[in-house]
């Protein structure tokens, strides 16, 4: 028995795992929250069943408020080597409203990403930059780009340090235009009274979180870009269909 159990541990030990940071787009939701879903939650759907998801991502958080509420701190302690963890952060770190979120793309934002990379390093796992999820946002029959400054940094901070990338922003502006306005609606918290969600009995118009299948499909684009960055965790990475993104209710997954 103590044999078995001394085994088995050691296999959780050595299965490769990917830890999330991050804001609500990629949060865990209760069922008490749904159709509101982040894209970590079914992040599984496009991996080996010995893949390990550790969602860390927490809503309303920046780079600076992660940090400065020890959660970046806690995330470090129990990385393990061989970890791959997702970096995802900019929807806050543009909050000029909620102003102990901001931080300047070209200033703070830069020196935290930079210091997350350090970090991951140090403790031996694969530090991956996500551009944040597009919002839903449109001009002239065009997805209108929420991020620019946020993740040109990110783009240049992984130039710079030689960092895995994952451009979520682009992908996911390119997924809204081949949907169209109307149709790619239908992947955010947008809905009126007639769609009778009980959640938002009065509708909602919330052109930044994500639904069940705006979920699906970001975890989709994430896989996506992972299995082709030629990483170690890459060989388990297989992702799940862009299209046609099931809906069933909660963060489980199609069988296959």
């Amino acid at each position: 028995m103590i044999a078995a159990l001394a085994l088995a541990a050691a296999v959780a030990a050595s299965a490769p795992r990917i830890v999330i940071a991050s804001d609500s787009t990629a949060a865990n939701y209760g069922e008490s929250s749904y159709p509101q879903m982040g894209w970590g939650m079914v992040l599984k759907c496009s991996l080996d069943p010995t893949v390990q998801v550790v969602n860390l991502a927490r809503g309303g958080r920046s780079t600076k408020t992660f940090i400065e509420e020890g959660l970046w701190d806690q995330l470090v302690a129990q990385l393990q080597p061989g970890d791959t963890v997702l970096i995802q952060f900019g929807h806050n770190d543009a909050d000029t409203k909620k102003i102990v979120r901001f931080t300047d793309p070209n200033g703070a934002y830069d020196v935290n990403l930079r210091r997350f990379v350090a970090d991951v390093r140090t403790k031996k796992a694969t530090p991956v930059l996500v551009t944040p999820i597009a919002r839903w946002l449109w001009e002239n029959g065009q997805p209108k780009d929420a991020h620019a400054a946020y993740a040109a940094t990110i783009h240049r901070v992984s130039a710079d340090l030689k960092v895995p990338l994952v451009d979520l922003d682009g992908d996911m502006m390119g997924a809204l235009k081949a949907r169209g306005q109307m149709a790619s609606r239908q992947l955010y918290l947008q809905y009126a009274p007639y769609d009778h969600i009980a959640r938002y009995p009065e509708g909602i118009s919330d052109d930044t979180h994500i639904n069940e299948q705006g979920a699906r499909l970001g975890a989709a684009l994430v896989a996506t870009s992972l299995a082709r960055l030629k990483l170690p965790i890459s060989r388990h990475v297989h992702p799940a269909p862009l299209d046609n993104q099931a809906r069933l209710g909660g963060p489980s997954c199609p069988a296959r």
